[in-house]
């Protein structure tokens, strides 16, 4: 029997979804990014009778007009000529993502990455082949990038580089002065900017600081509906640029991915966004309880400090137990019934940390807290594991 590509071989099941099947039915689940709401009413309704009225083909491959008629004017506050040109719907914002990966990346190219990060960055470059280059996103910076570390990277072989605010895993956010600072490296080294934003909707205490608008041409924004209208299973996002060359590169692809989004399901997401507009800052206000009270939790706990996270609905603690891997503290937190993920899961900075996931009620997450503290409490005092626990 013939073997298995390289690209395949390169790659390896993500850690969160390993936390998640080694969970038990009656576990407490803080490791995936699912809001606990449904998507709004009116797009449920919408998506149904667009089945009843006959919406069940093909679609063009850039997806519904009007769909992305509506979404480019959202942003038209940021790019004021931007049109349905300039929007591709795709089958999530994870299909976005490998669509951009093979359209910006050649072999022998690299791409520099935030560390920690959504997991999914660096398999993405590698199976385009080309090199995932980390930079540190690190807890005494506040999860933001230095541009000192940035300049070290970069090569005449890096092609791109992407920015994630507000941050999986993290929860950070920037400013203003920090995004130029940022987009000023990339127009310095002449990179594409990939910036995904999916949890744009889900910011607590500041305005969303996007990179759209900023005044560099090469700013590629990945989105996603996913988080902002509950909508993780219908796998629906976009791909958006006031850079017509990108936008002609990934449409084309886009056919060769999925040929077209759900055609349905795309008056579904209409009626999110036109009707239900405050649903994401109802879901944003629930959120903003939970992580109150979580981080109130976590800095109570012996060896725990965490930054209040300024959006998406993640926190990332710091845990300092000497000889105790981030995998050897989740698995103990797994084994009294709580469901959180290794900070190693999203990368080698992450260790140290473990990412709770706030997208259960308050009453949920104080009793997982209880049996958090519990089991850190006894980790504190406690001696380390002879070898560091395997998934």
């Amino acid at each position: 029997m013939a073997g298995f590509s390289d690209r395949a071989l390169a790659i390896e099941p993500t850690g969160v979804r390993k936390m998640f099947d080694l969970a038990g039915d009656e576990a407490i689940h803080l490791g995936l990014g699912e809001p606990d709401f449904q998507p709004p009413a009116v797009a449920i309704e919408a998506f149904h009778q667009a089945m009843v009225d006959g919406h069940n083909k093909y679609t063009t491959t850039a997806g519904l007009p009007p769909l992305r008629e509506r979404i480019a004017s959202l942003w038209s506050h940021l790019e004021p000529d931007l049109g349905i040109e300039n929007v591709c719907m795709t089958m999530s914002g994870t299909n976005a993502l490998l669509n951009i990966s093979l359209a910006m990346l050649n072999s022998g190219d690299n791409i520099l990455l935030p560390n920690p990060c959504f997991p999914l960055y660096g398999p993405h470059a590698t199976i385009a082949g080309a090199e995932p280059r980390f930079y540190a996103c690190a807890f005494e910076h506040e999860f933001v990038p230095q541009v000192s570390e940035l300049e070290e990277l970069v090569d005449e072989n890096t092609k791109a580089i992407l920015y994630n605010f507000p941050s999986n895993p993290t929860g950070a956010t920037i400013t203003e002065e920090q995004r130029d600072e940022l987009l000023e490296f990339a127009r310095r080294h002449d990179l594409w900017v990939i910036t995904d934003e999916v949890y744009d909707r889900i910011i607590y205490d500041q305005p969303h600081v996007s990179f759209l608008g900023a005044g560099y041409d090469g700013v590629v924004m990945i989105q996603s509906f996913s988080k902002t209208f509950a909508m993780t299973g219908w796998r629906m996002g976009y791909i958006l640029s006031a850079n017509s060359a990108i936008m002609e590169q990934v449409t084309k692809l886009q056919y060769y991915i999925t040929a077209c989004s759900t055609d349905a399901m795309q008056y579904g997401v209409l009626a999110a966004v036109e009707q239900a507009h405050d649903y994401p800052s109802e879901m944003r206000d629930a959120f903003r309880r939970r992580r109150d009270l979580i981080c109130a939790r976590l800095d109570a706990m012996p060896g725990v400090s965490c930054h209040v996270p300024e959006g998406a609905f993640y926190v990332f603690p710091k845990v300092d137990m000497p000889g105790w891997t981030s995998v050897d503290i989740a698995l103990e937190i797994l084994k009294e019934g709580v469901v959180c993920s290794p900070g190693s899961a999203f990368g080698a900075d992450g260790e140290g940390h473990l990412r709770f996931a706030y997208t259960i009620d308050v009453k949920l997450i104080d009793q997982a807290m209880d049996i958090v503290e519990k089991v850190l409490t006894r980790l504190h005092q406690a001696e380390p594991p002879g070898q560091p626990a395997q998934f």
